[in-house]
């Protein structure tokens, strides 16, 4: 009985062996499927732009007197129509620009009180022909330039002490308005803030930041091997990265003729204009990303670029063949690719077969 139990475990044993022997024998001689079919597709090549969005036209808004901020109407995120008040200036001039200006008004009127007895004296004189006209006409300018000298002054001190007066035409106030409708992207100062006032010589302190946000833009940098294939008019997808199911529409609007330098790289600055903002509301400063569309191809054959061998007279693919592994090589001529697929041009037909590349064995050099 017992040798009766050894041989059955020896005859299963045996039969486990065989079973993973050939077992093991037939996984080695399947061979995986590396063959596709050549089909006809659309081919869509794109340059990636990297940027963000923007208005197009952003207005800084500052005052043309100094003093301090007295009174805010409008805060960041507010609309604003152009005539509407934003913030009101109150004058604060020091007790020494204050006693200057006052100082400038009393020379001022005396100087003119000087000429326009000089002017009566001289009138007497020229009566009896006693001064030439180029004398007297040397006067009159004179006291032109003097009437014009005392108002200047005198607009300056009253600018000083009530911050309003009239120029002109022209009214400069305290109170600045809105130059244009739109939205107060940034407040800058707040309440008891110093205000520079602009001039030609200074820049003025921002105030406020104004922006039409229904005129958007995409700004941003393109890699230099593709600017060239790039042209004004090219429609382009937008991405943007807080809004990830966006689908943002535009067209390319400017491309710089001038390169600069990002992380080592040269690129080149471009701007599209957003046609459709795809439902969303856009905010100024979205990171984003642009596909501009070089070139778009409907129903051409294509195969996968992977499978493409790229040399410096041809390039080829792998068909069936008699050659060694059951495979040969063809020529063919290729044209369009979006970096997945690529168009053939020649050499092959809708629906023929093509082969993967072969896998080398790098283990056995």
């Amino acid at each position: 009985m017992k040798r009766f139990l050894i041989s059955i475990a020896i005859i299963v044993a045996a039969a486990g062996i065989a079973a993973w022997v050939f077992s093991g024998d037939s996984s080695k001689n399947e061979q995986p499927d590396n063959s596709l079919k050549v089909e006809k597709g659309s081919l869509t090549s794109h340059a990636l732009a990297v940027g963000q969005i923007e208005p197009r036209n952003e207005i800084e808004i500052k005052s043309k007197i100094s003093g301090v901020v007295n009174r805010v109407y409008a805060e960041a995120g507010d609309y604003v129509r152009e005539g509407d008040p934003l913030l009101e200036i109150r004058p604060d001039p020091t007790p020494l620009e204050l006693a200057e200006a006052k100082r400038n008004v009393e020379r001022s009127e005396n100087a003119l009180e000087n000429l326009q007895r000089e002017m009566f004296r001289t009138e007497k004189l020229r009566e009896r022909d006693m001064v030439s006209d180029h004398d007297y006409q040397e006067l009159q300018q004179r006291k032109r330039d003097a009437e014009i000298d005392l108002q200047l002054n005198r607009e300056r001190l009253e600018l000083l002490e009530s911050g309003r007066i009239m120029i002109g035409e022209t009214l400069i106030e305290s109170v600045i308005k809105a130059p244009a409708n739109g939205f107060i992207l940034e407040k800058s100062v707040d309440i008891g803030d110093p205000i520079v006032p602009l001039t030609s010589y200074q820049a003025g302190t921002v105030l406020m930041s104004l922006a039409c946000m229904e005129d958007l833009i995409f700004k941003g940098t393109v890699d230099e091997i593709d600017v060239g294939k790039m042209e004004e008019g090219m429609a382009a997808d937008i991405r943007i990265g807080a809004l990830p199911d966006a689908k943002v529409k535009g067209e390319l609007s400017k491309i710089s003729l001038k390169a600069v330098k990002r992380d080592n790289s040269t690129v080149f600055p471009v701007e599209i204009r957003i046609t459709d903002p795809g439902g969303y509301n856009l905010r100024a400063g979205y990171s984003a990303n642009a596909n501009v569309i070089i070139d778009h191809r409907e129903d051409v054959l294509t195969v996968p670029e992977r499978i493409v061998t790229y040399n410096d007279d041809k390039t080829t693919v792998y068909v069936p063949g008699r050659g060694e592994g059951g495979r040969e090589e063809r020529e063919i001529r290729v044209g369009l690719s979006d970096a997945i697929n690529v168009e053939v041009i020649e050499g092959l037909e809708e629906g023929e077969t093509v082969l993967e590349k072969p896998v080398r064995n790098l283990a056995s050099k």
